[in-house]
């Protein structure tokens, strides 16, 4: 039989569906799972009558496969990629390959590069994402590591990948050396966390306020998504609100319980980006969402014992409407400015060389946060690829300005009602903390001076100074 071109561990969905897209862009797969049933499962199914091989140990995977062979892993993250890597290393050969496509942290990538660098195999991590139609019809891939190693597979995954709708661009790019893959992966899952949570929140102070039905909700989604808001997210939304529970009659979303689960390439971003000493609140806001939500028994208990304003709101549906709509795409602008600071910040810190608009322009299609404002994000930095943040693009800059009255007024009304928007309200903090020419940081600095004598500078002179603030 003859050899194939490509090998895939792992058949969860994500796996199932990346392998019949492989094949049929016309690249031969073999396909080992620890579970044979699984296996045979799909061999009998999805597969049956294709270019894809199985195998039932991981001798016979390897011996199925052409050299250099061509490894992708989509095994769940730690553990088991070690583990499944052990026991591949034996059977390999030097200049093989493989490719972790899993969300693995991306100090865990490095540390398996220079392992297996040892002995003669190239490895790199490959962020993958679209979900489940994604990997079947074209997902956006995040490679990172040996660039030489990329290159055996280049052709493979620009045949994979999403193509986006404006230039037919394949969304794949070779983005750094080390761990960058998974790096740039993992803040792409820490703006899906801003997104989802800001689109919650829009929805949560409109119900609450309005009182605004799922069949409405449906409506103005879907008008949203015809304007500047257009994104994956924003049309999955739409289409939550037209899923009736069959049980209850009611609308799907209003019988789920208000409990959100996460992965925690979410939690990651954040505590990353302390390391970094970069300020990413409506990412970090979002992550605290979920773990405030996860309280739903102290919340019923407390919503029976702390009382909130008994105003009600009873301005102009449609002002109220189109405000928060208005603040949604402000507080999206600074929650991808935060992303893209924060790996400019890794950037430098890790030595990656990253290219924003490189990473923006292959999250065009694909990815669970495609969004047409990444067209324009991609163009901000094609003009000035030393943008210090995307705010100061004159564009970027005209569309909040311009959205500004509205994001404040949803704030306030948010205040006034007692609705929480925490991610909402910290992008509307993060840009005037951002355009504020001084911040109190002054006090903070003599606070730990005072009890610290940790030093200041001073605004007339330079140095470093320790002043006796206590007189004798």
């Amino acid at each position: 039989m003859a050899k194939q071109k490509f090998g895939l561990i792992g058949l969860g969905v994500m796996g199932q569906n990346f392998v019949l897209n492989v094949e049929r862009n016309g690249f031969g797969v073999a396909v080992y799972n620890r579970s044979p049933e699984k296996t045979k499962e799909y061999i009998n199914g999805p597969a049956a009558g294709k270019n894809i091989q199985p195998t039932y140990s991981l001798e016979e995977f390897v011996d199925a496969l052409e050299r250099p062979r061509r490894i992708m892993l989509l095994v769940k993250a730690g553990g088991p990629v070690d583990a499944t890597i052990e026991q591949l290393v034996p059977l390999l050969d030097k200049d093989d390959l493989i490719i972790d496509g899993g969300n693995s942290f991306f100090f865990d990538t490095e540390r398996r590069a220079n392992n297996l660098q040892e002995k003669g195999i190239h490895f790199f991590g490959m962020g993958v994402s679209g979900g489940e139609e994604g990997a079947l019809w074209g997902p956006s891939l995040m490679p990172g590591g040996s660039e030489s190693a990329y290159k055996e597979v280049e052709p493979i995954m620009t045949a994979v990948s999403a193509k986006a709708e404006e230039d037919g661009a394949p969304c794949v790019a070779y983005l750094g050396p080390g761990g960058s893959g998974h790096y740039v992966k993992m803040v792409h899952n820490g703006i899906e966390y801003g997104d989802m949570q800001l689109i919650s929140e829009a929805y949560d102070l409109l119900k609450r306020a309005l009182a605004i039905s799922a069949k409405q909700f449906h409506e103005i989604f879907s008008e949203w998504n015809q304007s500047e808001l257009s994104s994956f997210l924003i049309e999955v939304t739409s289409k939550v609100f037209t899923k009736i529970d069959e049980e209850t009659g009611k609308p799907l979303v209003d019988v789920i319980l208000d409990k959100a689960g996460q992965k925690g390439t979410g939690k990651w971003t954040s505590q990353n980006a302390l390391d970094l000493g970069a300020a990413i609140p409506t990412i970090t806001a979002a992550v605290d969402g979920r773990f405030l939500s996860a309280l739903k028994d102290e919340r019923v208990d407390a919503a029976k014992i702390l009382p909130g304003p008994k105003t009600e709101y009873s301005g102009d549906s449609k002002q109220l409407i189109d405000a928060v709509r208005d603040a949604l795409y402000a507080s999206k602008i600074c929650s991808y400015a935060q992303g893209m600071k924060l790996l400019g910040a890794a950037s430098d810190e890790y030595d990656y060389d990253l290219k924003l608009g490189e990473i923006a322009r292959i999250w065009r299609a694909g990815c669970i946060i495609r969004a047409r404002l990444l067209n324009d994000i991609t163009e901000a930095y094609n003009r000035n690829r030393e943008l210090p943040n995307l705010l100061v693009d004159e564009e970027f800059k005209n569309a909040i300005v311009s959205r500004q009255e509205a994001w404040r007024f949803t704030v306030r009304t948010a205040v006034d009602l007692g609705v929480p928007l925490p991610a909402i309200s910290a992008s509307l903090a993060y840009y005037d903390a951002y355009r504020s020419e001084r911040l109190p940081a002054n006090l903070v600095q003599a606070q730990r001076d005072f009890f610290g004598a940790h030093t200041f500078e001073r605004l007339d002179k330079p140095g470093t100074f320790h002043a006796e603030w206590v007189s004798s």
